[in-house]
This record gives C-alpha cells, structure tokens and sequence, in this order.
C-alpha cells in the first residue's frame, strides 16, 4: 500500500516541476482514489472478489501496481503523471479488499483483530513514502522504494500464501449479486458508518502533511515536519490494532462510535490550536492520526458479517468503491477551504463526516 501516497510525499517536488497549483497536486491522490473507484467497481460487477481466487487476484494486482507507479518516474507530463496514478488506484482495488478476506479466512472470533492488523500494516505502508521523503532525497527513491514494497508483497502473497480454513463459499456469477449485497439492511447502515469515517480520513492523510508543512516555517524545518507527517499517519497502524483488540472486547459499535467522536473532535480543533505552538500540534496531530484509521477495520468485519458468506467479496468491494468514491470530493474541497477560511478551520469540514457515521452506528445497534 505504499504505492497509495508515493506521489503526494513528493507533491511539493513534482509541482515545482510541472509549475502546479495546490489543486492540481490535491490531484496525486484523488486520481489513485478514482482509479481503485473505478477497480473496485470493476471487480465487484464481475464478481472477482468471491469467484477469482484471492491470492492470485492480489499477486497480480500488486505486480500491476507496481508497474503503473514506476511509470510515474517517465511521465512527460502532469497529465501523464495522473494517468500512472489512476492506474495505481485501479490495480490496488485487486489488493486492498482481497486482503481483508484472505485475513478474515483465518479467523472468526477474534476477526476484528486479525482485520485490525491487517488495516494497521496497510496503514503503516502508506505512511512509508513519508519517511523516505523526511530524508530529502528527491523523489526518485520515494517512488522506487514503493514500487520495490509492492514486487515483495506479490512475491510474499504469491509464493508462500494460503487460503485459511473459515473459507467463503462461492456461487456461479450472476448480475444480481451487487444488488443482493445492497439490499442487506445490516450491509446499509455499517457502509453509512464508513461513509462518514471516509470523508475524514484521506483529506486528512492528503492534507495533513502540508498542514504541517505550512506550519513549519520559521519554526522546526521541513525535515522534521516530514517527520511527523509520517508518524501521523504510521500511528494510525497502532490504533488499528488497539481498536481491534478492543472492538472484540466490548462492541465494534462502541469502538467506531468513540474513535469517531475523538477524530472529529481534533479535526474540529487542529487548525485554531495549532496558533498556540508545535509543542501543541504533534500532539493533537498524532492523536488524530490514531484515531481516525482506528474504527476502519471494524467496518469491514461489520461487512463480512452482515451479508451471506457467497457475498462477502463483492460487499468489501462496493463499500470501499463507494468510500472512496466520496473521498473525492472531501479532498478536493480541503484547498478550496484553504483558500475561503484558511488553514486555521479548513480542516473542521471534515467533522460532518464523523457525525452522519456516528448516526449510521446508532441506528445500526438498534
């Protein structure tokens, strides 16, 4: 999942490139996230999810990613440059959701766990652009070290990976497959939930660094900035794991109703406390970044648990189509809110998102 960022860590250098505006670099990420729309969509009309096997749809699709992100290093242009980047985002549909099924093989009763983990170490991949980038050593080996992250993950998946013994059952295709999933009332309200945890998080993850960025002249330095950019978003690996640990303890519903409330919360107030000091900013930055990815997992075991077995493929595939389908437009609006209010509330639109998921949840428990 390294792929996912490698050419936001090193949007300021690519824009200076291609002379971008702040939009058109908020374009790096909304292109990987059109693109996985687009695969997920893909795969789940085709029924891939539930009738390909889930190992070899990811070892392809990593390999798939990889090629795609290399070809960032040639792109003539910017133009050229969105399309490797869509290209990333529609071969990652074939590795994220695939993932969390071929986890959820392995376990039934501590599931939420296991997926946890799981969403912790895509998270943490995620982050690694960052690092790579806090190093200041151009965008070359940033792009490098995630297309390298991807060729071991296929090796990983394709050579030494097998299927666990809580298998899903598969039926022939049919058309009708996505419809059954939508139907499912459970399926509706766990998506409403993850709607809204979606329209935060990736602004976040976007925007975040260059929130700190922007917050670090005059006073820590770009290296350091970079830094905490990266532990920002790498200490959401750990909240993922927490937050599974402690959604099979006492309630998924529970765990993503307080995670929420929290990430809100410091969306709602990073920008006016940030004034006060960076003594104050990493702090709140890192306890966002452990927040906001800590429910994710949940919702997807709510998902796996919410429709019939022959469906959990396709259903994993809707909902994360439909996420970050709307991630879209929450991270296009963070420059344009930039540009109304400034950095000081920009991020406190991204509170709607933890409100509506919340009320999705409530009514889920009901």
């Amino acid at each position: 999942m390294s792929l996912w960022f490698a050419a936001s860590a090193v949007a300021p250098d690519l824009g200076a490139r291609w002379g971008l505006s702040s939009s058109e670099m908020g374009g790096f990420t909304s292109l990987v996230q059109l693109g996985f729309v687009f695969g997920t969509a893909t795969l789940a009309i085709l029924n891939a999810g539930d009738l390909v096997s889930t190992p070899r749809l990811f070892t392809v699709s990593a390999l798939v990613g990889a090629a795609a992100n290399a070809l960032l290093l040639v792109a003539p242009s910017y133009g050229w440059a969105l399309v490797s980047r869509a290209l990333t985002g529609f071969a990652l549909a074939g590795v994220y959701p695939p993932a969390m099924k071929m986890v959820a093989t392995w376990f039934r009763s501590a599931r939420g766990f296991a997926v946890g983990v799981l969403i912790g170490a895509l998270t943490l991949g995620k982050s690694m652009p960052y690092l790579v980038h806090a190093f200041d050593l151009g965008e070359v080996p940033v792009v490098w070290s995630a297309t390298v992250s991807a060729l071991v993950a296929a090796a990983l998946v394709g050579v030494l990976y097998r299927e666990g013994p809580y298998l899903f059952p598969s039926r022939p295709f049919h058309w009708g497959l996505v419809g059954e999933v939508v139907r499912e009332r459970k399926w509706r309200l766990a998506t409403g939930g993850y709607l809204g945890h979606m329209w935060e998080l990736y602004a976040m993850w976007a925007w975040l660094p260059v929130f700190l960025g922007a917050g670090a002249q005059g006073r820590v330095g770009a290296g350091p900035a970079n830094l905490l950019a990266f532990a920002a978003i790498a200490i959401g690996g750990v909240g993922c794991v927490w937050g599974g640990w402690w959604a099979d303890r006492n309630g998924r519903a529970r765990l993503v109703t307080i995670a929420m409330a929290i990430s809100g919360f410091c969306a709602l107030v990073i920008g006016p406390l940030s004034a006060v000091g960076w003594w104050l900013t990493a702090p709140l930055a890192l306890t966002w970044g452990f927040f906001v990815i800590a429910d994710s997992a949940q919702f997807s075991t709510m998902v796996t648990e919410s429709v019939p077995p022959h469906a959990v493929g396709t259903a994993l595939m809707v909902q994360t189509s439909l996420g970050f389908l709307l991630t879209m437009g929450s991270i296009q609006l963070i420059p344009v809110a930039v540009e109304w209010v400034g950095w000081r509330w920009a991020f406190a639109i991204l509170a709607v998102g933890p409100v509506l998921g919340i009320a999705a949840i409530r009514r889920l428990k009901n």
